[in-house]
């Protein structure tokens, strides 16, 4: 089986004549569609708008090969000076439609009678929602100039200070035990079974920021002040607002997910001071015990094991998910293995023009690792259902983004548990409640914390020790009891990317939500079986081309409600408390 993925399906190389010709295609192709909008005139508005549509299709396939290829090349190894080359000038050269795309937004806003024309063209009505987006939308938009202006400041301005967090962390090097270790690899060290690895480990993190401490506070203050200077000028009430309008996501949705959460923080922090206690504390779990392991489960998997379990799980819920999967590994959408250079982590590619995703893991063989892929390869089953539209309707919410990945990690997880027995069963649970109480106690405590810091932006500058407050605040709302107050994790701030883009701010109740989400829809499969699958797949279908609460009811579900919310809680909560009832005694 393949180790790495691969990428000569889009090209062969940098220097492959296709991708010459496709760059320089590219540039041709952006003057087209500039041309097009130009000539949008009232008149003729439906057969204006199909030709910028069907040259943005044209626009959008080069740019996905072309971006992703390089993206992808960049993730496989990280020094490919080249392909952050070449990332670079296609960033710019996309920046030169946003001037055009404005134009063609505003022109799509002021007609009169934009639902007759919709209805009058068949390219027109595949993109309804997009087109009626638009005009729900308008009034957030800038002058063609200034969306142009906004988009090349923006190169130098909120990207670029994303960049230097990114540099800053990827760098770092953290003095432990007498020599010097990455980033990453002192964070991994908060899941060895050495309580002395994990307790060292915490404490050189920390003193380890102290180096980018200053640096990082300038990043994050001038990404949050760009946001509030561009949300101001829009005309969006705050940033959350923004954030939710770009989501498609009513506020009423998020209130009573928040709301739901609350109510049950007290189960989840009796899980963590049990496992305090289980560890020898006596004041709360401190943070560098919340990914200690308990029980064992000795279980590995070689990649070959790994996709004749998945295979065989999976097509027990879904036949095609079992094709999809069988196909990811034979066909090498899988790049597998950790490798100097390698990016960190792991994520999943859609690739429309091949009708295929990519999937960067670094595998290491524990059933971790195979929920990991397995998490993957929801995304990949999601891209699956969305290539039936047409790829100007592709994109999808962050809310929803998470929903096909944790409904597969569900899957594993919930039948490894029903298999085990003894400390490997309570190995396995308390795995999967690390994971909700991370998707639970710390994205509430990292929504409070963003809050906090665009509100408090708006009064000055927000120093690194300033900062280290709000997030110390932020975490002892969120975790209550349940941490040992003597021992949070102040810096949480620095070493997380989501807070560092200049146009996704909030990146973090959408996991939450996604969490929640795909359990309620496992609880509802596990009430209705087979009759499930067609209301799944047609919500997934739906998510790029509906609100967040109209592809819920897709799969009949109502999000005013809370009883959803509820129904996945209490399904985690239940596994809090097997947790303690298992562990009682010990």
């Amino acid at each position: 089986m393949n180790r790495e993925w691969s990428l000569k399906e889009l090209y062969k190389g940098y220097e492959d004549p296709a991708f010459q010709q496709d760059l320089e295609k590219l540039q041709d192709i952006i003057g087209v569609y500039e041309e097009k909008v130009s000539a949008l005139c009232e008149e003729r508005a439906a057969e204006g708008l199909r030709r910028v549509l069907l040259c943005d299709e044209e626009l959008e396939n080069l740019v996905q090969k072309l971006y992703v290829f390089c993206s992808l090349s960049r993730a496989a190894d990280t020094r490919d000076l080249e392909a952050a080359s070449r990332l670079e000038k296609i960033i710019l050269l996309l920046s030169e439609t946003s001037k055009a795309y404005t134009r063609f937004e505003k022109f799509v806003a002021g007609l009169p009678d934009l639902e007759k024309v919709i209805a009058s063209d068949d390219v027109l009505t595949d993109y309804t929602y997009r087109l009626r987006r638009i005009r729900e939308n308008a009034g957030y938009s800038l002058s063609e100039e200034v969306e142009e202006l906004a988009a090349k400041l923006d190169l130098s301005g909120g990207g670029a200070w994303s960049n230097l967090q990114g540099y800053l962390t990827s760098t770092l090097r953290v003095a432990y035990r007498g020599g010097e270790v990455t980033l990453s690899e002192i964070r991994n060290l908060a899941y060895d079974k050495d309580p002395a690895v994990r307790r060292e480990a915490y404490e050189a993190e920390l003193a380890g920021y102290e180096k980018i401490k200053d640096s990082i506070a300038f990043s994050l203050n001038s990404i949050k002040q760009q946001v509030l200077t561009m949300t101001k000028l829009r005309g969006y009430g705050s940033p959350l607002d923004m954030t939710l309008k770009k989501s498609a996501m009513k506020r009423e949705t998020l209130d009573v997910m928040l709301a739901a959460m609350k109510e049950y923080f007290p189960r989840f922090r009796r899980y963590l001071r049990r496992k305090g206690e289980l560890l020898g504390h006596k004041n709360g779990l401190p943070w560098y015990e919340l990914f200690a392991p308990m029980g064992e489960s000795s279980r590995s998997f070689t990649t070959e094991e790994a996709r004749d379990y998945l295979v065989e799980l999976f097509g027990k819920f879904a036949p095609d998910l079992a094709a999809m999967v069988r196909r990811a590994f034979d066909e090498a959408w899988i790049d597998f293995y950790p490798r100097e250079g390698k990016a960190g982590g792991a994520f999943c590619q859609a690739l429309y023009p091949l009708q295929q995703s990519r999937i960067l893991t670094n595998f290491g063989g524990t059933l971790s690792d195979v929920v990991t892929l397995a998490h993957e390869l929801g995304h990949a089953y999601h891209n699956q259902q969305i290539f039936r539209h047409r790829i100007g309707n592709t994109n999808y919410s962050m809310p929803v983004a998470e929903t096909a990945s944790t409904f597969n990690e569900t899957v594993v997880m919930d039948a490894a548990i029903a298999a085990a027995a003894g400390d490997e069963k309570i190995a396995l649970i308390e795995s999967q409640l690390q994971d909700v109480t991370q998707i639970l106690c710390d994205i509430y405590s990292r929504y409070l914390f963003e809050t906090e810091v665009f509100e408090k932006k708006q009064e000055g500058f927000l120093s690194a020790d300033c900062l280290k407050e709000l997030m110390l605040q932020a975490q002892r709302e969120a975790y209550g009891d349940g941490l040992d107050p003597e021992f949070l994790h102040p810096y949480m701030w620095v070493c997380k990317g989501h807070y560092y883009s200049s146009d996704l701010s909030f990146y973090n109740f959408p996991y939450a939500f996604g969490g929640l989400f795909a359990r309620g829809l496992y609880e509802k499969y596990r009430r209705e079986g087979e009759a499930f699958l067609p209301k799944y797949r047609a919500l997934l279908y739906a998510t790029p081309v509906s609100s967040v609460e109209e592809a819920a009811l897709a799969a009949g579900i109502d999000l005013s409600a809370p009883e959803f919310f509820r129904s996945s809680l209490e399904s985690f909560a239940k596994r809090a408390d097997e947790f303690v009832a298992l562990t009682e005694g010990r």
